[in-house]
């Protein structure tokens, strides 16, 4: 029987009478009813939220011929095979034992658990061609054929990546980073770049360009993820290392029932987000940190037009129990959210990094768009953020430069304790289309440098909220 997440267990004049867990410890708190009822839906998300379940078959890759430490032998062909096996006998574990192996990319089929023992390290190619034949993906919220993720799945159900091993991209300044076309990655001028492919891939797209029209690859330096599950059910992601990751490091795009938990994630190039889920349902984010060069976990639902014509958001997504370290945002939603985000919950998380710019951020524009409503935060510790704590900008880049006016709506904050901050908010709405509904509960901002910037917003609510007041407190009202 699954444990639940928390539960009713009395009522009283106050409220509802909480048994919460919180860094695997349990705890006790008396809440409204007004909120109890707002994370009763996370509790029916949890409910459906299961871990696939393998066959207790194991296919040991040394058997297929990987061989171990070897830098010149590509073990991916023993992987495969390996892989292969493990599906068509009906699934099970694929073993990576204790040591260093080198592969290009594996491509994950139904019914397999990809499992990495401690000690056990996979240290991917960093030539491109490694990774053609291209691949139906998304790059930047937009659909194309183009160089395979480094872990790939398509179509399939029932697969996992668990163990207590280190999946090493190898990407560097050398390597993949480059691409990007910025010097403080190891670009210099003469040297190619991601620009001119990127850009017409975004005119194809808007210009409703058919996808199997807009094949990418060699010579178009559109860097891959490292994990990319794409339409699969029920993904398991547990208790990995994930570093020096080419671009994204994790990407479930129209997922269902996915759990990333204990994931210790630590990349730090350009667009190295941590976990992005994209236009997934039921999503749980749980016991993992983050170390990154981009946003910690960002939410995604597919860019502009392209994402307006697959229209489907990202919903039913749960983070909890997690550390935010570095990263231009601890948990971010946009830019690339077009089929708009609902129904997320995060819940008793630290951020604290001079490095981590943001704690909680919105970011989109009138054409990126997207609905965005039903946002839950409770009990976040933030230490220092180098910017504000919370963030909410529908003047993200392009502006107010389209016809697809973002809504953002519907979110509530409790017990959020900051440190250290220039700002406290920073929320920008258009005057055309405000954001409405932020409410904010019993929180604390300490440190903040510069006054709230307020433009544009419709029912703001501050209840118990403190302000410079000198005093250290925890998300429990406990003095430090």
């Amino acid at each position: 029987m699954k444990t639940p997440w928390f539960g009713i267990t009395a009522l009283s004049l106050a409220g509802f009478a909480l048994s919460v867990q919180v860094q695997g410890e349990t705890k006790e708190r008396v809440v409204s009813q007004e909120e109890a009822y707002e994370w009763l839906v996370a509790d029916e998300i949890m409910e459906r939220i299961a871990a696939p379940e393998f066959r207790d078959a194991v296919y040991d890759i040394r058997e297929y011929g990987a061989k171990e430490g070897e830098e010149n032998v590509d073990a991916g062909d023993a992987i495969a095979e390996a892989i292969e096996a493990c599906h068509s006998a009906g699934g099970g574990k694929v073993l990576v034992p204790a040591g260093t192996y080198y592969t290009g990319p594996i491509h994950l089929l139904s019914n397999v658990n990809l499992h990495l023992e401690e000690g056990a390290t996979l240290k991917f190619s960093t030539d491109p061609k490694d990774y053609l034949p291209a691949v139906f993906t998304r790059w930047e919220g937009v659909e194309l054929y183009n160089y395979s993720a480094l872990i790939y799945a398509y179509d399939q159900q029932n697969i996992g990546i668990t163990g207590k091993g280190v999946l090493d991209g190898q990407a560097g300044d050398d390597a993949w980073w480059s691409w990007k076309g910025r010097s403080e990655w190891g670009w210099e001028e003469g040297m190619p770049h991601q620009g001119p492919a990127r850009a017409r891939l975004m005119e194809q797209a808007e210009a409703g360009v058919p996808v199997e029209e807009r094949v990418y690859g060699e010579g178009d330096y559109l860097r891959p993820n490292l994990i990319q599950p794409y339409k699969c059910e029920n993904v398991l992601i547990e208790g990995v290392t994930v570093k020096n990751s080419p671009m994204w490091n994790l990407n479930p795009v129209l997922c269902r029932n996915v759990i990333v938990r204990g994931v210790n994630i630590s990349s730090h190039g350009p667009n190295n987000d941590g976990c992005n889920p994209e236009s997934s349902k039921d999503v749980l984010i749980e016991d993992c940190m983050f170390d990154t060069g981009d946003d910690c976990i960002a939410i995604k639902s597919g860019r502009n037009n392209d994402g307006r014509r697959v229209n489907v958001p990202s919903e039913n997504i749960i983070v909890r129990n997690s550390n935010m370290a570095e990263g231009h945002g601890g948990v971010v939603i946009g830019s690339e959210i077009s089929g708009g985000v609902r129904n997320v919950f995060v819940e008793n998380c630290e951020m604290n990094s001079p490095h981590l710019e943001r704690a909680l951020r919105i970011k989109t524009n009138s054409i990126r768009g997207g609905l965005i409503e039903n946002i839950f935060v409770r009990d976040v510790q933030v230490g220092s953020v180098a910017d504000s704590v919370i963030k909410v900008n529908f003047l993200y880049e392009e502006g107010d430069a389209g016809d697809f006016a973002p809504v953002v709506r519907n979110i509530v904050v409790r017990r959020l304790v900051s440190a250290k901050s220039k700002y406290a908010l920073f929320v920008k709405g258009y005057e055309h289309t405000p954001i409405t509904g932020l409410h904010l509960i019993d929180c604390q901002f300490e440190g903040v440098e510069k006054p709230s910037v307020l433009l544009n917003i419709q029912e703001l609510q501050l209840d118990g909220v403190l302000m410079n007041t000198g005093a250290k407190t925890d998300s429990w009202g406990n003095p430090l």
